[in-house]
Parts: structure tokens; sequence; C-alpha cells
């Protein structure tokens, strides 16, 4: 993807149309053109230029998307860092990535002296909505800068993007994504939505820093589509934004369905704009899909599949309300198979890993050549970490995440397939199922639930429930009642969370 080109192409065709609104206020293809090259002549001043990287640390702001857009321009690494980070694990990723540039807006918990006197790669540091003592700020340098357009310029094979996804403990891993590997979500979408420049997006919330965030902008970019950039998920404000905006596609995960369920009001609301509901991130309940798509009868819901280390999205569930529990077929340059351990490719109802390949695959993790090793299985088969298996409709469908797996007296149960079943139950507003310590049968399942406002769960009535939609050894042998669960910042419920709270009470 040569974003340069983009931003010239849609600037010229479309100079007055609003490429994404924040808070009400509209940037238009011409201003976000003229403000990103702004911010690239400063880099290429600097002497930055590719492979050099630029770290990217704000939450989703007009700043955010147009120093995104100023680093592709100029053929250079992003970085982009979740604004959740702490400072330490920000010096760490830094020092990790080698990133010559910072430009961050300032948090009070964040000592800018720490980093400089920490990250021996970082030669400046640019602060936006803040001034900060021996910091460039990015308001000046868009007074200052010139608007032409930069010289370099990036090629397909040149790396666009590394994506931390995990913390400072353990090994990080930086998904290394190419500028090729940008046309490849783009495309995909087109290849089964069919996208236009009459398209209005929806961020919800969901931050640059994921891939999924990145996609709106590439959309927009590619598609002259405009983009409605929310900088946190508020049920209220999300459905606001689609009956102001005639919003026409989203993709959420399903967190986000059930806190928009959740609203006494959502049925008032005017969603007929929508084309495409799409539900992303986890295994997905249908009963949640299919009571959502009665506020919005004339779009098309869909279950989509995608990870960052296969520049998501890569899959979508048919158009068929009755096909929603799959994630489709690949086949769009993409490849899939399921495995067992030995490595035997599984037959139809046969559950095992899913593995892919294809264009969209990482080549591996940043600077990791044992993880990146370890990712793969045979020639370039990527191991998702997802257990799938094929319907005798030829889709695939997910059991649940490896890594959710819970071995209860050697029988395996899925926390996903729990968890919808306990979303049954009417009282239930959201729930998380994890494995917990056992000493008679190695691990049992435990839920954390979120009851509906005023409503009281009593344990044993749930559980009396229960015993008719799962087997024995299934059922949660422990029940906690909580006020909410933690989420991480793309809305996904955060386990490891809920895994940390348990060992900690445990001891």
């Amino acid at each position: 993807m040569n974003v340069k080109e983009l931003l010239i192409n849609q600037a010229s065709l479309f100079p007055q149309k609003s490429a994404f609104i924040f808070e009400g206020k509209e940037t238009t293809f011409l201003q976000l053109k003229d403000a990103a090259f702004k911010i690239a002549n400063y880099f290429t001043r600097q002497g930055i230029k590719k492979p050099d990287k630029i770290a990217i640390f704000t939450p989703n702001t007009p700043e955010a998307i147009c120093a995104q857009m100023a680093a592709y321009s100029i053929g250079a690494t992003l970085i982009p860092f979740d604004y959740m980070l702490t400072e330490n694990e920000i010096i760490h990723f830094l020092n990790h990535s080698e990133a010559k540039v910072l430009i961050m807006q300032p948090r009070k918990d964040i000592n800018v002296l720490n980093i400089r006197e920490n990250c021996y790669s970082v030669k400046y540091i640019i602060t936006c909505k803040e001034r900060l003592a021996d910091c460039d700020f990015l308001d000046d340098l868009l007074a200052e800068e010139s608007s032409e357009a930069p010289i370099p310029q990036s090629f397909d094979k040149d790396l666009a993007a590394i994506f931390y996804t995990s913390g400072s403990t353990g090994h990080p891993k930086g998904v290394m994504l190419s500028y090729k590997q940008f046309d490849n979500p783009v495309d995909t979408i087109n290849h089964f939505l069919g996208v236009s420049e009459n398209d209005v997006y929806c961020t919800g919330g969901i931050p640059f820093s994921h891939v999924g965030g990145l996609n709106y902008l590439l959309l927009m970019i590619r598609f002259a589509s405009t983009v409605i950039v929310m900088g946190r998920f508020h049920p209220m404000e999300f459905l606001k934004n689609i009956e102001r905006y005639k919003v026409t596609i989203f993709c959420i995960v399903p967190s986000m369905y059930v806190a928009i369920l959740s609203l006494k009001e959502y049925e008032r609301f005017n969603l007929s704009s929508l084309r495409y509901a799409v539900v992303f991130g986890a295994p997905s309940s249908p009963l949640l899909l299919k009571k959502f798509h009665r506020s919005c009868p004339k779009a098309i819901v869909l279950n989509g599949w995608g990870m960052t280390e296969t520049a998501a999205p890569n899959t979508f569930s048919p158009p068929d309300e009755h096909k929603i529990s799959s994630i489709g077929k690949f086949g769009f340059r993409m490849q899939a198979k399921i495995i067992d351990e030995e490595g035997k490719s599984l037959l139809y109802g046969e559950q095992g890993e899913l593995l892919v390949s294809g264009e969209g695959v990482t080549g591996g993790y940043y600077r990791e050549p044992t993880l990146s090793s370890d990712a793969f299985w045979g020639e370039g088969w990527l191991r998702t970490g997802d257990i799938a298996y094929f319907g005798k409709d030829g889709l695939i469908y997910l059991a649940g995440r490896k890594k959710d797996m819970i071995k209860v007296a050697g029988e395996i149960v899925f926390s996903s397939e729990v968890e919808e079943k306990i979303q049954l139950y009417p009282k239930v507003k959201e729930v998380a199922v994890i494995g917990v310590a056992d000493e008679l049968r190695g691990e049992v399942p435990k839920a954390f639930i979120v009851a509906k406002e005023s409503e009281v769960i009593d344990a044993q009535e749930l559980r009396d429930f229960l015993k008719e939609h799962l087997a024995h050894f299934k059922i949660p042998h422990y029940f906690e009642f909580i006020k909410e669960l933690p989420k991480n910042r793309v809305g996904k419920i955060d386990k490891q969370a809920l895994k940390k709270t348990q060992i900690s009470t445990d001891l």
C-alpha cells in the first residue's frame, strides 16, 4: 500500500469530503493530506527515513491519525502503543523496537525525563495537546512545515508496522506487517462486504494501536470513506453516532454487543443505515447477535475472524443468519487446515488447532527468532491457537481458544461453551469462565458473573438451569458475582486479570 499516493489521490478527488469526524469536528481529505505531509516533512528534515521506526503513544485523536499517515507517507515503520501502557512498558518497547521518534500525548503518570534517560535510541520526542520542556510541539510543526509531498516512498516489502501484543513481562511479541500486507485487510473487507466512498464507519473506540483500529484508517484512505472516531466505547454514544452520521458498517467485539443490549433505550435508535454489523475477537453467541439483529433487520450481521499475525480480517461467516455461528471459509488469499497434536489433518467434525497460511500472515515477531519459529508449523503455516472443526457444510466453526481449554478429570471443557450457556440465563448480563486448580480433578470451571441491573442471581437456581444445557463436568464448581468484568483496550474480557485475581485470592 502506497499511503502517500492514496492521500494525494483522495485529496484531489474529494478535497472537501470528511475523512474523519471526531467529537463533532470534521477533517477533510485535503486537511488530512496537508497535516500528514507537514509532519512527514518534519521527519525528513530531522533525517528520519525508512527503515527508521516512529513510535506513537496517544489515544484515538485527530493527531494520532495525522501522525500515523505521516509515518507511512515516508515509508517508515510505525510502532503504535496502546495508551493504557505503563511507563515501564513504554520504555521496554521503545528499547526493543529501537524507535528514533516518540510522538506522545502526555499523561500525568508518565515521566518523559525517565523515557529520555532510559531509551538510548529515541532522538526526538513530539508532544500533542500539551507542551513539555525539550520536546517539539505538534501544533508548531503543523504551523511551520511545508505541506508539499515528501520525497521518500515505501515499497511492498518494506516493514510498515510492529504491533506489540504482550506486556512487559516475559518476551515481547512485536508482530511485523509489511506495506504489502496493509492491502490485505482492506481487500478482504471489500471482497466480502463490497465497500465504497459512500460507506461510513464508526470505530466504537477500538484503538488505532490495534490492527482492528488501523483497518478503519486504511479503508478511509483506500476508498475515500468517512470514519467516525470514538476515543473510547460508550454504548449510548455509539448508537447516537450510528443514527446521526448514518453509519453503514462497524466491527466490534462481543462484550460491546452485550453493553448495547443492556441499554433499555437501544431499540429506540434508528439503525436503518447499517449495511453490515460484524463481531470480531472471540467466540460469539449466535443468540446475542440475533437479538441485536432485531434492532436493524435490514443489516447483515456477520461473524468475522482474524489475528494481528494475519493482518486481520481474513474471513467472514456467510450472509445467512443460520450460519452465523461459523467463521465461514478461507480462500481469499488465505488457506486453512485443522490438525491434531501429531500434525495430522482432520476431517469433518474432528476438533483440532486451526492453522492458516497466505499473503496476510506475518513474517514473524521482531527480534524474536525463537518465538517466530515456534509460531509456525511446517512451511508457512501459522498456529492460531484456536480449536476448530469443519462442519458438514464445509464451513469452519470455533470450539474455543487452546489457552482457554479446561481439563476436568481428563475431560476437555471450553470456557466459551460454558459462557454461552450461562448467558442464556435471563438475569445474566455478562460472564467469563476460567479454570481453577482442584486437588481431585486437576481443574474445574469457575464463572465470574455480572447480573443485569436490579437483578439478583441465586447460584443454586443458576446451577439447576445449567443442568438442562451442559454435561455435569462442564457446570462451574464456583460462581463469583461481581459488578463488572475487567476489559482490555479493545473491549475484550481480560481473563488474565481474572486469573491473577484468583491466584492472589488463593494465596
